[in-house]
């Protein structure tokens, strides 16, 4: 039963991939874009600890801790940049 639940919320997740995908190209504007790119890397985190958790290797979730540190770090970034320019 637990697989079947973490299958459905893989699905759901590639799912929210191609949604914040489509924002990413077709954004009204850069604002936006950088919303996606958002929502795809917080969407990306817990496809990375799915994958750790059905391939029962520890390393994917390591990888997702540097992910979300270095998104984070991205997005704070594409902030200041919006609101001062360069």
């Amino acid at each position: 039963m637990a697989d079947v639940i973490l299958e459905l919320a893989l699905v759901l997740a590639g799912i929210g991939v191609l949604l914040a995908s489509y924002r990413l190209l077709k954004g009204p504007c850069p604002p936006s874009r950088a919303v996606a790119l958002d929502v795809l890397t917080l969407i990306t985190i817990p496809l990375l600890v799915g994958a750790a958790v059905m391939t029962g290797r520890a390393i994917y979730l390591d990888v997702a801790l540097v992910y979300g540190l270095l998104s984070f770090l991205g997005v704070v970034s594409l902030a200041r940049y919006f609101e001062k320019g360069v």
